[in-house]
């Protein structure tokens, strides 16, 4: 993996990743009931399973800010991601983000990944969620992603972990206010 910031910035707050929210703070601090890997894990799966991918459940709400993801409980796998990472920042785990680009039909599309620091090692982490033929758990030892990338149809896992949102990622969320619209026509291709 690739980092495009100093170590202590993948602890800090961003407009997206609000660490400092209350909202934040009070789930953070409710789910940090043991050591890192117990927290880490616990956070996985609130943002996995209480937050829906607005797509699979067909909720036109957009959310691009971890507080908002939170307090709605809907989001695409970026906003998600953001949860995650805000989370885990918030109960002192490093975190960034990461993407993948992935074929859809005839267009590709990014997705968001979480990655973490987690017993001295990091992991991309995917909280898109479950479903049908997506069956993501948590793991400290290795990435766990809800898609496999192929090569040959020209997809693949970008190595950079960010320690803010894409502005590509950002842009394309905040222009919207119809997610299922977005999730049509306008989500990003590409870094």
């Amino acid at each position: 993996m690739d980092f495009d910031a100093e170590p202590w910035d993948y602890l800090g707050a961003d407009e997206a990743v609000d660490v400092e929210h209350p909202v934040v703070q009070t789930l953070a601090a409710r789910l940090r009931t043991g050591d890192d890997r117990a927290f880490a894990e616990a956070a996985f799966r609130y943002v996995r399973d209480e937050v829906t991918h607005c797509v699979d459940a067909g909720d036109r709400r957009v959310t691009w800010r971890a507080s908002d993801v939170l307090e709605q409980g809907t989001g695409f796998c970026y906003a998600k991601a953001h949860a995650f990472v805000a989370l885990l920042r918030a109960g002192g785990i490093q975190a960034g983000l990461a993407y993948q680009r992935l074929r859809d039909g005839d267009r590709f599309v990014l997705h968001g990944l979480a990655a973490a620091l987690i017993d001295d090692r990091w992991v991309l982490l995917d909280v898109r969620g479950n479903k049908p033929g997506i069956d993501v758990e948590f793991s400290a030892d290795e990435d766990r992603l809800a898609f496999v990338p192929d090569a040959a149809l020209g997809e693949r896992t970008y190595p950079t972990v960010h320690a803010a949102p894409h502005p590509v990622v950002l842009d394309a969320l905040r222009s919207s206010d119809d997610a299922l619209a977005l999730a049509a026509s306008g989500l990003p291709g590409e870094l």
